[in-house]
Order: structure tokens, then C-alpha cells, then sequence
């Protein structure tokens, strides 16, 4: 017979599987400041393949634990919801960077960097908040993080129409245009992907707390 502690033993792979979730999030937002910050001719996607590959690994080793596992330490759904919202991340942020890498010569002198630093705080405190999942349910402290990430990307929303602004009164080529548009747009939704990721994880500490 199986005791308790070695049922919920299992069960407790699903934090670790998560935070490894989380942290291939960030990851995928280091590589891209890496990137943003490479010459053109050096630039490589590498790192983005490789933590997509890792991202969907780990979503099909949570889905696998979710048919195997009797008892889980969270809600079947809560896990399926959180994982699918870390799993849609790196997918954006290397969308972003498959596409920078074909342009970025004729980009020019376009600042991306500023909002990939954004990205990166996001999934930081996106990381945290997965983290603190295994500690307990503290609402206090989930709440004042899901507060950085919700102001982050009210930031984002407010600088992209400034961006928005400039590009309208200022761009003149109209293929720079539509690509400068279609990359901040992909970034602000990695970022809104971050704060998805975000009210899940608080969603789960309010119904656990």
C-alpha cells in the first residue's frame, strides 16, 4: 500500500516541473537581450530553438504526469491552465526573434532592447510567483508580485503607443513601417502572455488560500 507522503511525493514533481517551466521563460527573454545586443552577421537563434524544444518538453512531461498521477498537490485544471500559459512564452519570443533575424539590417538603429528588458522583469517576477507555489498559498505576497507584473505591462502598453506615435508621424518607408509595427506588437504580446501567466498562478493562490 502507498502511503500518503509517497503519493503527494509524486504529486510535488508538478512544482518542480513548473518553475523549470518559468525559468526556460526567462531564459528565452535573456537570449533575446543577448540577441538585440549581437551584430547581425554574429547573431544566432540557437538558444531560442533550444528553449522552445525545452518548453515542450516540459509541457508534454506535465501533461503525461497529469494521466499518470492520482493525486496532484494542485487542481488538474489549475496545472493545465498554468501550464499552457508558460508554455505560449518562449513560442512568442522566438517569433520575434526568427523575425528580427531576417530584417534587422534594415532596421537599423530601431530600440528593441528597452522592451526585451521589460520582458525579461516580467518573466522574473512571473518566475517568483511560480516559485512560491510550493511554499504555500501566500496570498499577500502572490498579490504584491502579480502587482510588479500587472504594472509592467501597463508600461508596455504605454510605451507601445508611443512607439506607435513615432512611427506613424516619423516612418517614411512603408516596409519598415509594417515591420517595426509587427515586432513591437509581437513583444507586447510576450509581455501580455507574462501577465497571462501571472493571473493564473494568483487565480490558484486565491482558491487555494
Amino acid at each position: 500500500m502507498f502511503s500518503l507522503q509517497t503519493i503527494f511525493g509524486k504529486g510535488d514533481k508538478f512544482y518542480g516541473l513548473l518553475e523549470a517551466s518559468a525559468e526556460s521563460a526567462s531564459a528565452s527573454a535573456r537570449a533575446l537581450i543577448e540577441l538585440l545586443s549581437t551584430p547581425s552577421t554574429e547573431q544566432s537563434l540557437e538558444k531560442f530553438i533550444h528553449a522552445r524544444r525545452r518548453e515542450k518538453e516540459l509541457f508534454a512531461q506535465i501533461s503525461e504526469q497529469l494521466v499518470n498521477t492520482f493525486v496532484t498537490v494542485l487542481d488538474r485544471e489549475d496545472i493545465e491552465a498554468l501550464n499552457g500559459a508558460l508554455y505560449k512564452i518562449p513560442k512568442v519570443v522566438e517569433k520575434f526573434a526568427e523575425r528580427y533575424n531576417l530584417v534587422s539590417v534594415r532596421l537599423g538603429d530601431v530600440d528593441f532592447i528597452s522592451r526585451a528588458n521589460m520582458l525579461e522583469q516580467a518573466c522574473q517576477v512571473l518566475e517568483q510567483m511560480v516559485k512560491q507555489l510550493r511554499h504555500g498559498m501566500d496570498l499577500d505576497n502572490i498579490k504584491k508580485l502579480n502587482d510588479q507584473l500587472q504594472f509592467i505591462e501597463a508600461e508596455a502598453d504605454r510605451q507601445i503607443l508611443e512607439l506607435y506615435r513615432d512611427v506613424y508621424a516619423n516612418e517614411t518607408d512603408p516596409i519598415r513601417y509594417l515591420v517595426k509595427r509587427d515586432l513591437f506588437e509581437i513583444l507586447e504580446k510576450a509581455i501580455d502572455r507574462c501577465r497571462n501567466a501571472g493571473n493564473v498562478v494568483y487565480h490558484i493562490v486565491l482558491k487555494n488560500s
